[in-house]
């Protein structure tokens, strides 16, 4: 037979509304930690972003990329908080990723900003690319700027 206190609740799940609430399982699962008696499993580490960023860029892609060509774009849309954004090419075409390390100057892009910036392959297939190197070359006139360090600014 099973043992009682593996399959029923030591305690009563409910209680009266002054009483403190406690939960109880009707039984253990295998792998949770109340099963394992107090042993923790580490936490599994952070996943590497897919995305090569400025600081994990590899040092043949960063030449390939500071000796390729200067292009023209807009700032489609940047979202500080999620760390990318998008550019929308002068010469048309896909829109481009830009990640919030590759952005430089002072000013955080909002969209209509103009830009210039270089591409870089994505890894692995390198199919994709992503802007890097990007300079606000003109505010976008009639909308507020934040500084990287918190200080808006209208233009």
């Amino acid at each position: 037979m099973a043992d009682p206190r593996l399959t029923s609740p030591s305690q009563p799940p409910l209680r009266s509304p002054g009483a403190r609430l406690s939960l109880s399982f009707p039984f253990l699962r295998e792998g949770s930690r109340v099963w394992e008696d107090g042993v923790e499993r580490p936490l599994p580490r952070q996943l590497p972003s897919p995305l090569p960023t400025k600081r994990t860029r590899t040092y043949s892609a960063t030449v390939r990329a500071q000796s390729g060509p200067v292009f023209k774009g807009v700032c489609k849309n940047f979202s500080r908080s999620q760390g990318h954004g998008f550019l929308r090419p002068s010469h048309g075409g896909e829109d481009i990723f830009v990640h919030i390390s590759d952005i430089e100057g002072e000013y955080v892009p909002v969209e209509g900003d103009e830009v210039t910036y270089k591409v870089s392959r994505v890894p692995p297939k390198n199919l994709k690319v992503q802007a890097v190197e990007v300079k606000i070359t003109h505010l976008n006139p009639g909308t507020k700027h934040e500084t990287w360090s918190g200080q808006i600014m209208s233009s």
